[in-house]
């Protein structure tokens, strides 16, 4: 019997695999979650996660307009979008809200705008990260 339960051990302990980002102490079990990185960010994780801010800024500054309505005056107000940065590395809309179609397309179109990267990672596995970005126009 004792050895039947030594070969069983030494067979399941051969199939199992870890999984790299995660993590067991005790009862506690934990993953680790690394942010998609923008086209151009390279180095630490910190590094990383430094540069998608400074990036994102700069794409919001350089694709900002003021939308115009058809008298030509500026429409003024806010807008706030939800979005994914999806397990391809793509723009994924969940949400627009504001009070005005203008201003919500405005946000969608800038969001819409930024380029693919590489996507954000859960225990060593792509999955889609959350952000929300407001706008005042």
């Amino acid at each position: 019997m004792k050895k039947f339960l030594v070969v069983f051990m030494l067979l399941i302990g051969g199939t199992v695999f870890a999984q790299t980002g995660v993590k067991a102490e005790g009862n506690t079990l934990t993953t680790r979650e690394i942010a998609p990185v923008w086209p151009g960010c390279e180095g630490s994780e910190a590094s990383k996660k430094t540069c998608f801010k400074q990036k994102l800024v700069e794409h919001l500054k350089e694709n900002y307009k003021f939308p115009r309505d058809a008298a030509g005056k500026i429409i003024r107000g806010k807008a706030v979008v939800s979005f994914n940065i999806d397990e391809e590395g793509k723009v994924d809309i969940l949400k627009v809200e504001g009070p005005k179609k203008e201003l919500n397309e405005e946000a969608k179109r800038i969001i819409l705008a930024i380029p693919q990267m590489k996507p954000g990672e859960r225990a060593g596995k792509p999955v889609p990260i959350r952000y929300t970005v407001p706008f005042t126009f």
